[in-house]
């Protein structure tokens, strides 16, 4: 068991967790965030499904840590960056708990009862650690 979780931590932690940030990542960043911008446009253009237009661009700004540079971008503006990006993270919360009730209610009604207490465990697990990773960030900011 504590092998698996050993694998789980590693594949988790970032390696350059502890290096100094890169101030120059806004020549990478910058063009990534406008090319994802003008898919989206172009999708638009083209009457792709707004669905798949949302989850591409959200997919690929995930993975390319543009989201999080956006995020950080809007962080930066004094006083309302702050309080937009509180406004938006909150409900992310709520809506990770409103899915586990539905699943839990679903999951119960079919006799996985075990399953559900193991997966409420993660759900609760992960909804504590945001909330830690929220109350550390206001006190080191």
């Amino acid at each position: 068991m504590r092998k698996h979780i050993k694998k789980i931590v590693q594949i988790f932690t970032p390696d350059n967790l502890f290096e100094k940030p890169n101030l120059n990542k806004w020549r990478i960043m910058l063009p990534i965030v406008l090319a994802i911008v003008a898919l989206v446009w172009l999708g638009k253009q083209y009457q792709v499904d707004e669905l798949v237009i949302a989850g591409t661009a959200f997919v690929f700004a995930v993975i390319s840590g543009a989201f999080a540079w956006v995020v950080g971008l809007i962080t930066l503006v004094p006083i309302i960056g702050p309080l937009v990006i509180k406004i938006l993270s909150i409900p992310i919360v709520w809506l990770i708990n409103g899915i586990g009730y539905l699943v839990s209610f679903v999951a119960i009604k079919r006799g996985y009862s075990q399953d559900v207490l193991t997966y409420r465990g993660l759900t609760i697990t992960l909804i504590v650690g945001i909330v830690i990773g929220f109350i550390l960030g206001s006190i080191v900011k």
